[in-house]
C-alpha cells in the first residue's frame, strides 16, 4: 500500500498556508521566466557547506602568488613565514597551524602564534622544506578548547566562581591531551598531564588550582597535545622549493675575450683572449671564493653597424664589437665565437670550472644582429616597419641599429620552441646558470612558458633576470619564475634608502623577489664609486655581501676600476663592451683579498646566507649603518661606515629582542675582518676610518 509522505510540519511562528506555499512545486520555466528558486532544504537533508570559509574562518593566506597562480619561493632549510586571518564566532579561542606537504606526500606541521594587536586576529608561522620540488602548503583553523578552557579557569578561580564547573572542564580537555601523548609513546608527559588532572580537586585552595592551571610544564605539554577541534582547512598552494644557489651565491663576472688578450706590434692588432687563456681566471674566481663564474655573450658578433671604442659608431677593423650583438655568418645563439676557441674548448672551461667548485653562468640575451642566420631563415622573428625594414633596436633618439629586437608575436611557436632549444643546447654542455639579458623587454607570459619548461626537465638550473626597471614588472619577472634579480641597490647610498630596500625586500616580496646585490655592472660605473677611493669600493663590497645572499662584482672592482666616459653620467670610459681589456692583476690598489675575505665570512655564517631575518639598529650618526642578520643561533651584526672620506664615530644601541637575547645580555663580539674582540651590552661606541669602514661581528653571547 503506498502513501502519501507527510508535510512538514510548519516552522514556529509561521501559518500552515504559509509553509504550504513554501513546500509547493515551483512552476516548471519557460523561455522568459527567470531561473527556478532553489528548492527548500528539509530536516531530512544532509546540510550542504558553502563554498568559501570553513567552520573556524581562515582569510588573507599569505604568502599566495596571484591566487596561486605560481608557486611563492623558497630553498630546501629555509625558515620564512606564513600569515593567515584566522577567527571565529563569540568569544571562545582560535588557534592556526601550517602543514607543508611534500613531493613525496610527507606533510611537515608548524605551529603559528597570533601577532600584536590580537584584534586584528593576524597568526604567524615560520614553516621550513626539507627537500627540493613541487610542494604545497595550507593553512589549518581549529577551536582551541584547552586555550578557551585556560581562560575561563583564571576568571573563575580568581573570583572564585564555579570553581567545580572550572574543574571538570580541566579535566576533560587535559583528559583528552593525556590521552593522545599515550597514544604517541609519549608516556613521560601522559603521566606529567595525569598528575595535573589529579590536582585539580574543586575543595583545593584557588591559590593551589591557579598554579596548576598556569604551570609551565603543563603549557609546554599542552603545546604538543592539545585537542584541536573544529579543524577547517584552506585549500593548497603551491611551493617551489629549489636548490640553496638560488637564494644564497656569488658571483664573478669577467669577459673571456679579455684574459689574455694582447696587441701584437709588429702586424698592429690585437689577439683575443680565449677560454683556455681563462683557466687562471677561474682558479683567480675560486681562490677569492665566489661560487658562479658569468661570461658576458660568447658567440660570433655581427659586423653591420658594429660598435667601435666606447659605443663609437665609426668602429675601425680593430674593433671587436659588442658582444651583445650576437650572430654573424659563423653562427648564432648555439656557436661560439672562433676567436675564444671551439665548443670542445668550451666544454673543457667548465669541465675546469666544476673542478674548482664553481659554475658557469651564461648569457642569455634574446636578440639578434642583422647578421644573425635568424635574420634570413626565420624573418617573421622580428619587426617589419612600414617601409620594409627590420625594426633595430631604439630608444629615441638613442639607435642600436647593431641590434634587432624579437617580436613574440608574429611567429610566437618559432621564437618560444627556438629559445627552449637553445637554452637546452647549453644546459646539455654543463651550463647550470643563466643570467637573462634585459628580460623586462620580452613578454611577461612568454618568460612564464619557458622557465616552466626548463623546469620540468632540469629544476637545477637558475636564471637570474637583468632587469633595472619598474618594480612591479621586477617582481612580475619573479613571481614567473626568475630565480634571482639585479636590484635598485647600485643607486641606494644613504642610510634610510638602504634601511628601507633591504626590509621591503626582506618582508614584503621574499616570497616571489630574491635579490643579488651588484656595486657595479659592465653597463653600470655608479656615482659612489667615481672618485676611485678604494674605501668607498669596500664599502659597497661589505654592503652587498652582507646585506643580501646574492651579491656580486664585475671584474676589474677589485683594481677599483672607475674612470666615467662623461662627468655624471655611469658609463666607464673605454669599456670592456667595445674592445680588449687585458689587466694587471698585481695592481694597487687590490681588494682581492677583502673580496675572499667577504665571501669566507659568508660561508661560515648561515645569517649571511638567508634573505627574511634582518633587522637594524639605532645609531645617532646617520653617516653609519648598523643590522643584525640571524639564522637559527647564529647571530652576525655589521656596522658600516657610508662616508668614505672620514672617520665616523657614534654609538650603536643594539636592540636585544631583535637578536632573541635578554635586554640586558653582554656579548663577546669578534670582528670577522680584522680579529679583534670586544664585549658589548646594549650601548657600543664605534670609530669607523676609511681604512677599516666596517665591522662584521661574530656575536657570542656570554
Amino acid at each position: 500500500m503506498s502513501t502519501s509522505p507527510k508535510s512538514p510540519s510548519p516552522a514556529p511562528g509561521t501559518s500552515p498556508q504559509s509553509a504550504a506555499r513554501r513546500a509547493a512545486p515551483a512552476p516548471a520555466p519557460t523561455s522568459a521566466s527567470p531561473e527556478p528558486a532553489p528548492v527548500e532544504a528539509t530536516q531530512s537533508q544532509a546540510v550542504q557547506p558553502i563554498p568559501g570559509f570553513g567552520r573556524i574562518p581562515v582569510a588573507n593566506v599569505e604568502p599566495v602568488i596571484e591566487g596561486g597562480a605560481y608557486p611563492a619561493k623558497a630553498v630546501v632549510d629555509e625558515w620564512f613565514p606564513v600569515t593567515a586571518n584566522v577567527f571565529r564566532e563569540g568569544h571562545d579561542c582560535v588557534n592556526a597551524t601550517a602543514v607543508l606537504s611534500s613531493p613525496d606526500g610527507r606533510e611537515l606541521s608548524f605551529g603559528m602564534k597570533q601577532l600584536e594587536p590580537k584584534g586584528l586576529d593576524i597568526w604567524e608561522g615560520w614553516v621550513c622544506p626539507d627537500a627540493e620540488g613541487d610542494w604545497t602548503f595550507r593553512i589549518e583553523g581549529w577551536s582551541d578548547d584547552w586555550a578557551t578552557i585556560h581562560h575561563h579557569c583564571v576568571a573563575r578561580f580568581t573570583a572564585e566562581v564555579d570553581v567545580p564547573l572550572a574543574c571538570q572542564e580541566f579535566v576533560h580537555v587535559v583528559s583528552q591531551a593525556a590521552e593522545a601523548a599515550e597514544a604517541a609513546g609519549d608516556t613521560t608527559t601522559a603521566k606529567q598531564l595525569q598528575a595535573k588532572i589529579d590536582m585539580m580537586l574543586p575543595e583545593a585552595p584557588v591559590e593551589s588550582l591557579l598554579e596548576t592551571v598556569n604551570s609551565g610544564a603543563l603549557a609546554a605539554a599542552m603545546d604538543i597535545y592539545r585537542p584541536r577541534a573544529l579543524v577547517s582547512a584552506t585549500q593548497e598552494f603551491p611551493l617551489r622549493v629549489d636548490r640553496k644557489r638560488a637564494l644564497y651565491s656569488s658571483w664573478y663576472e669577467f669577459f673571456p675575450r679579455s684574459q689574455g688578450a694582447w696587441w701584437d706590434e709588429e702586424k698592429k692588432v690585437w689577439h683575443s683572449g680565449t677560454f683556455a687563456k681563462s683557466h687562471e681566471r677561474l682558479e683567480a674566481a675560486a681562490a677569492m671564493g665566489f661560487d658562479i663564474v658569468y661570461l658576458p655573450p660568447i658567440h660570433p658578433i655581427g659586423t653591420a653597424f658594429r660598435k667601435g671604442r666606447n659605443n663609437s659608431l665609426e668602429p675601425s677593423e680593430l674593433d671587436p664589437g659588442s658582444p651583445w650583438a650576437i650572430g654573424n655568418t659563423e653562427g648564432g645563439h648555439d656557436a661560439i665565437h672562433p676567436d675564444l676557441g671551439t665548443l670542445e674548448d668550451f666544454d673543457d672551461f667548465v669541465a675546469k670550472a666544476k673542478a674548482l667548485g664553481l659554475e658557469i653562468a651564461l648569457d642569455f640575451a634574446l636578440q639578434a644582429s642583422p647578421d644573425h642566420p635568424w635574420v634570413s631563415e626565420h624573418p617573421d622573428f622580428f619587426t617589419t616597419r612600414v617601409d620594409g625594414t627590420i625594426a633595430y633596436a631604439e630608444n629615441p633618439p638613442k639607435k642600436y641599429q647593431d641590434i634587432y629586437p624579437i617580436n613574440f608575436d608574429n611567429d610566437r611557436d618559432g621564437i618560444y620552441h627556438e629559445s627552449l632549444r637553445i637554452l637546452r643546447f647549453w644546459i646539455d654542455r654543463g651550463v647550470t646558470v643563466f643570467r637573462v639579458d634585459n628580460p623586462h623587454t620580452k613578454p611577461v607570459d612568454f618568460w612564464a612558458w619557458l622557465l616552466d619548461q626548463v623546469h620540468r626537465t632540469n629544476p637545477e638550473v637558475i636564471f637570474l633576470a637583468e632587469a633595472f626597471t619598474r618594480p612591479e614588472m621586477m617582481k612580475a619577472l619573479g613571481k614567473v619564475g626568475f630565480h634571482l634579480s639585479y636590484t635598485y641597490f647600485t643607486w641606494r647610498n644613504t642610510r634610510q634608502e638602504l634601511i628601507d630596500y633591504a626590509l621591503e625586500l626582506a618582508r614584503e616580496s621574499a616570497h616571489c623577489f630574491r635579490p643579488s646585490f651588484w656595486p657595479s655592472t659592465p653597463d653600470i660605473n655608479p656615482a659612489f664609486l667615481h672618485s676611485g677611493n678604494p674605501a668607498a669600493f669596500t664599502i659597497r663590497a661589505v654592503l652587498a655581501a652582507t646585506m643580501s645572499p646574492s651579491w656580486g662584482v664585475y671584474s676589474g672592482y677589485e683594481l677599483c676600476e672607475h674612470e666615467v666616459f662623461r662627468p655624471g653620467g655611469e658609463e666607464y670610459l673605454n669599456s670592456e663592451k667595445y674592445e680588449y681589456r687585458p689587466r694587471d692583476w698585481d695592481a694597487q690598489p687590490n681588494l682581492s683579498m677583502l673580496l675572499g675575505t667577504l665571501n669566507r665570512i659568508r660561508r661560515e655564517h648561515g645569517a649571511l646566507q638567508q634573505l627574511r631575518k634582518i633587522d637594524f639598529h639605532s645609531a645617532w650618526n646617520d653617516q653609519v649603518i648598523a643590522f643584525s642578520k640571524m639564522d637559527r643561533d647564529d647571530r652576525v651584526i655589521v656596522v658600516c661606515s657610508l662616508d668614505p672620506w672620514n672617520p665616523q664615530t657614534t654609538d650603536v644601541y643594539l636592540d636585544m629582542s631583535a637578536l632573541g637575547l635578554d635586554p640586558h645580555a653582554m656579548l663577546e663580539v669578534t670582528d670577522e675582518l680584522t680579529g679583534n674582540t670586544w664585549t658589548w651590552g646594549s650601548r657600543n661606541w664605534v670609530e669607523l676610518t676609511p681604512a677599516n669602514p666596517a665591522h662584521i661581528l661574530r656575536v657570542t653571547p656570554r
